[in-house]
């Protein structure tokens, strides 16, 4: 595929945002950004700290949450606002009320018939982060990756006007599918989705996966050790955007609902 006019929108502001300006005028831009877009530094270090935008989009907490450690609870991977969860209808999931996107063109081509159908009439959850949200995203449990797939596409908006209008979003934007196996051998999928203004999805563990970058084809990396304890800081989103969950049947028994705001650590689901 070709690259998308997104695309060179969003590296334009990524290269904006690692720009380290003089200090005066660094503390002006991440004093304005905290001041407009609302952000809660309470748990961070002050915006003068950070020598660049990109720095603050990225910022970690000063000290982590407090998270149920009990292997039933399953925690939020982010802060973020729920647009939508639920059980999927065969292998149909609601981008928002009104507007459904098929797994397995969400998952991609890299997954065979059988992993994708371990989702088939399962559970999914969207997690929709915004530019005012800490951008840091976690292990929900004690897992196994399983395997790791970067599907480069578009970086269209993914904030609710966009989720109104445009079909399915999900599907035409880059994306990182992770496949994860629990303790108790129940699988699921943590999809990160990027956005208009998301130069990179960082993801830790696997560095070879350069998002928003030249790549223009697919790639898999499979692992037959690789474990990650829940609470696990992999990476981040430079600027908000969407995390999908989808797990297979009778794996979650969720205890959120569409609307709702979730912080990283809080519980959001019984493991069955």
């Amino acid at each position: 595929m070709s690259r998308h006019i997104t695309s060179a929108i969003s590296q334009c502001f990524g290269k904006f945002a690692k720009i380290e300006f003089p200090k005066p005028i660094q503390n002006f831009i991440n004093r304005s950004y905290v001041n407009i877009m609302g952000l809660d530094m309470s748990e961070f270090h002050s915006p003068e700290t950070y020598g660049t935008l990109n720095a603050l989009f990225t910022r970690k907490l000063r000290e982590d949450r407090t998270y149920s450690l009990d292997s039933e609870d399953f925690i939020s991977p982010c802060d973020s606002w729920i647009s939508e969860c639920g059980d999927l209808q065969e292998e149909y999931a609601l981008q928002i009320k009104g507007m459904r996107y098929k797994s397995d063109e969400l998952l991609g081509e890299h997954f065979s018939k059988e992993e994708r159908d371990l989702v088939k009439d399962g559970t999914f959850v969207n997690f929709y982060l915004s530019p005012k949200d800490y951008h840091r995203y976690h292990i929900p449990t004690n897992l196994k990756v399983l395997k790791n797939v970067h599907i480069p596409g578009k970086f269209y908006p993914v904030n609710l006007p966009s989720l109104k209008k445009k079909l399915n979003l999900f599907i035409e934007n880059e994306r990182v599918v992770l496949l994860c196996e629990t303790a108790s051998k129940k699988r699921f999928y943590m999809v990160l989705v990027s956005a208009l203004n998301v130069g990179v999805m960082q993801v830790s563990f696997e560095p070879k996966i350069k998002t928003n970058a030249d790549a223009l084809k697919s790639s898999a990396y499979s692992y037959d050790n690789m474990y990650l304890n829940k609470g696990d800081d992999f990476g981040c989103f430079e600027m908000g955007s969407t995390i999908v969950i989808l797990a297979e049947k009778d794996m979650l028994n969720l205890t959120i609902k569409v609307g709702e705001s979730v912080k990283y650590g809080q519980t959001i689901a019984k493991i069955r």
